[in-house]
């Protein structure tokens, strides 16, 4: 793989850039590998990552029915924090947040990581008191947040109106550290790395049945044929119940859309990510200057990836008090991408019942910032064949034994 680099660019500079390799191999898949990936979004890639990096483990295949990248991944509204209230979420994020830090560096790939600081705005009493617990519980868990005032708050966005009539600010649990990434580059940064180290990342490839031999997995069988396998991991989000029945379990989680839109660009107006979880609606800017808007996820179970207009209504009014510039802007498009939700808001990265068979879903709409974290976590559970410290306390079978790690009654949004 050739390394990127101002020396490379200048010298492809001079041969009118013939000499760029692809970032990643397309190959046609063996008939077995030691660990089969399902889902080549940015969690499934980073668990081959890290399985190469971490243990050594490259003879992999990381398969998707789709194009890399083309779910969750390059859906979201790329919000990075870990000011999260229980501990094993707060560890967690927290891991993936350090991780999103050096990832430029480690994966030889801008992923363009902008520690631009996450605020949560607090538009209640009730508010105010629960970040203020949050924050006591970060410092205990070695997360840097800090509650700050109106008038910080203000001096941070002066685009804001804190004196709303309905929802006035009355302060923030405060992230400096927390900020955005570039969705694709995370996806393409790992994708080149895994090729790089021999794995192989199959596009175009989907699931069909999972077969299995005295109740261990033997193998998937796919579009392009059976792809034999030691070990499978099954990472894909929204779909991971369909998997899940194939391989003869079932998973307590729900599938849902949740949307999110942008506005047309325009000049740099705020500089750092806005959450407003009393009004369910978050904001920050683009690199390109469009407003990039979300609210909450769609109240009934659908697979559906396009917007709809009552969400840009919902979310839109509730922003316009905070933010009246809102009102004069145009949207540019909308989307959707399908999450699963638990019933607790938080992820499952788990053993399954069907031997060596391992499951990391449930992260509803924050999953993009726990990516390098998941991935992390996964590896290992996937290599060890148990959980390490990350993992413990996320198995599936928590449900079943009253073990919750609350985070929607905690954080009072799942984002």
């Amino acid at each position: 793989m050739t390394r990127y680099s101002a020396f490379a660019i200048a010298r492809e500079a001079m041969r009118q850039h013939t000499g760029w390799q692809k970032a990643w191999a397309s190959p046609e898949p063996k008939a077995h590998y030691d660990v089969v990936i399902v889902g080549a979004g940015g969690h499934g890639l980073a668990t081959a990552y890290y399985l190469g990096k971490n243990f050594g483990i490259t003879n992999v295949a990381i398969i998707e029915k789709g194009w890399l990248g083309g779910g969750n991944t390059g859906r979201n509204t790329t919000i990075i924090r870990s000011n999260y209230l229980q501990d094993p979420s707060a560890a967690i994020y927290e891991k993936a947040r350090s991780l999103y830090e050096t990832m430029s560096q480690d994966l030889n790939y801008n992923v363009m990581f902008s520690p631009r600081g996450v605020m949560m705005l607090a538009q209640t009493e009730h508010e105010v008191r629960g970040y203020k617990r949050t924050e006591m519980a970060n410092k205990l868990q070695g997360v840097e947040t800090r509650f700050i005032g109106p008038a910080e708050v203000k001096r941070l966005v002066p685009i804001m109106n804190i004196e709303g009539p309905r929802y006035p600010v009355l302060g923030a649990l405060w992230q400096a550290r927390g900020g955005t990434a570039r969705h694709d580059a995370v996806a393409w940064g790992y994708a080149r790395a895994c090729s790089a180290m021999g794995m192989h990342v199959i596009q175009n490839c989907e699931v069909i049945g999972v077969e299995s031999v005295g109740g261990q997995v033997s193998a998937v069988a796919t579009t392009k044929g059976t792809i034999g396998c030691n070990k499978l991991g099954i990472v894909v989000a929204g779909h991971s119940g369909h998997l899940a029945n194939m391989a003869g379990f079932r998973l307590p989680i729900e599938s849902v859309a949740l949307q999110a839109m942008v506005s047309e660009p325009i000049k740099p107006a705020m500089d750092v990510v806005v959450m407003a979880n009393t009004v369910h609606g978050y904001m920050s800017q683009s690199d390109k200057g469009e407003m990039v808007i979300g609210g909450g996820a769609d109240h009934f179970n659908n697979y559906t990836q396009r917007g709809s207009w009552q969400h840009i209504e919902e979310t839109v009014r509730a922003l316009i008090e905070t933010f009246p510039m809102l009102s004069r802007l145009k949207m540019l498009r909308q989307w959707g991408g399908i999450v699963d939700m638990t019933g607790d808001r938080s992820p499952i990265i788990s053993k399954t019942p069907l031997g060596n068979t391992f499951i990391n879903c449930g992260w509803g709409t924050g999953g993009f910032k726990a990516i390098p974290g998941s991935g992390w976590a996964m590896a290992e559970l996937i290599a060890k064949g148990e959980p390490g410290s990350l993992a413990r306390d996320f198995s599936m079978f928590r449900f079943r034994e009253g073990r919750f790690i609350d985070e929607s009654v905690a954080a009072g949004v799942a984002h």
